[in-house]
């Protein structure tokens, strides 16, 4: 990665790197907005692999992380050729959910083109209800943002 996408992400734990692909964009001939959530997606699942939040088949207990909610801002187009970052971070902790808020960097615009959030809630696939955040993954999230959450 390189130094401006590092700067532009440097409160984010966790990055993943991409090239935007000719594909990608739409007959606007800006990145379509539905990759932006791609982006999210696979930024979001790297800090659940560095952080041992696993899917339900990792899981002997059947809690897995289940996304409720998405979102994304706009804050400028991106377009082909172009090498992004997208950070992603926790900013909220509760008892049954955690608040994952990503950016995408454009190394070619040399700032922020999105801002967005993902609202993920624990959930017991066996029984198809929400459940308590397990200690194992809060502690790995608070050791990742190096702080707790209250």
């Amino acid at each position: 990665m390189t130094d401006t996408l590092q700067e532009l992400l440097a409160d984010y734990p966790v990055t993943a790197t991409f090239p935007i692909a000719w594909g990608d964009m739409d007959a606007f001939q800006h990145v379509n907005n539905t990759r932006y959530f791609r982006y999210f997606e696979d930024a979001r699942i790297a800090y659940f692999d560095e952080a041992g939040i696993s899917g339900v088949s990792g899981m002997p207990s059947g809690i897995g992380p289940i996304l409720a909610s998405t979102s994304c801002r706009f804050k400028a187009p991106l377009t082909f050729p172009d090498t992004i970052a997208v950070g992603a971070r926790v900013i909220e902790l509760g008892e049954d959910r955690f608040t994952v808020e990503h950016a995408v960097a454009s190394e070619k615009l040399g700032r922020i083109a999105a801002i967005g959030q993902a609202l993920v809630v624990s959930f017991d696939y066996s029984a198809q209800t929400k459940a308590p955040v397990p200690d194992a993954w809060r502690q790995a999230i608070e050791k990742m943002e190096g702080r707790t959450f209250g």
